[in-house]
């Protein structure tokens, strides 16, 4: 089997139709099968974009909305990596990214959620507790959702599990420096866990001509993918397109044998740890 893999990230803005949206997929789906690809990245809230309420759209991964995506990727012959949201008993919905396609059926529940710069995602969102790495075709991939791209530890967690290609599905809030910071954590990371990150992110509204949705994390574009050594493989501007990248598996031996940071990495105990061995 090659070790190379075409890989698709599909930058889009999602709207406030759910019905709408999985056009867009079809549409993007349609058109990174033609260029290839055997993977296509959606972004974060493919389901609904941020800024509108999200309990009334929610649904469980078997529910009508994720089994939509499950007959597109069925039709193209294609995984497919998209946001949705699903209910919980609390009222809060859980930000939920489904992995679906030939042989896989998965979801992520983001751990990480995005109470920051004025923003409780908290507010309306209940936090997820368990990382995925998933096997698609002999390619392992970790999945990860927007803020979760701040947390190395996560994605070494999904490098230790197995990830040679971690997915971020994003929505990433407007800002000064914020497409800086972006970039850099997708780098970043991909240096963290000597894996290679595919970034994609909802589509910057006003470079696509819609309004912003106050101060909901509507997207900024600029989706990557990133190599295990940190070097950009591809990148996109703030309007929508499809990103098309090529990634080869075999870089990461290289890069692991010459910059071993999984395994040279050390721990450190907790701060109750610390205590309860000062008080023994």
């Amino acid at each position: 089997m090659s070790s190379t893999r075409r890989i698709a990230l599909a930058q889009v803005n999602s709207t406030a139709d759910p019905d709408e949206n999985l056009g867009i997929i079809e549409n993007h789906t349609a058109a990174a099968v033609a260029d290839g690809a055997s993977i296509v990245v959606f972004p974060e809230a493919m389901m609904r974009r941020f800024g509108e309420p999200l309990a009334e759209v929610a649904q469980p991964v078997t529910g009508p909305w994720a089994n939509a995506v499950r007959r597109i990727a069925e039709r193209h012959g294609v995984t497919l990596v998209a946001g949705m949201f699903t209910p919980t008993d609390s009222g809060r919905v859980r930000n939920t990214v489904i992995v679906v396609g030939p042989g896989v059926d998965a979801h992520y529940d983001k751990i990480h959620l995005y109470d920051a710069f004025g923003f409780a995602e908290s507010d309306t969102v209940a936090p997820g507790t368990e990382p995925l790495v998933v096997d698609i075709g002999g390619l392992m991939l970790g999945v990860a959702t927007c803020y979760d791209i701040r947390f190395p530890a996560l994605f070494q967690t999904l490098a230790d599990r197995g990830a040679q290609l971690i997915s971020v599905s994003a929505s990433w809030g407007a800002g000064p420096g914020k497409v800086d910071q972006w970039q850099l954590l997708a780098r970043a990371r991909a240096l963290d866990s000597t894996t290679f990150v595919a970034a994609c992110g909802q589509a910057d509204p006003a470079a696509d001509g819609g309004p912003a949705s106050g101060s909901a994390p509507t997207g900024v574009g600029h989706s990557l993918v990133v190599g295990p050594n940190g070097v950009v493989h591809g990148a996109l501007g703030a309007a929508s397109e499809l990103l098309i990248v090529d990634i080869d598996l075999d870089e990461l031996g290289a890069v692991r044998a010459s910059l071993p940071v999984l395994a040279n990495r050390r721990s450190f105990p907790s701060d109750a740890e610390v205590l309860t061995s000062e008080r023994a």
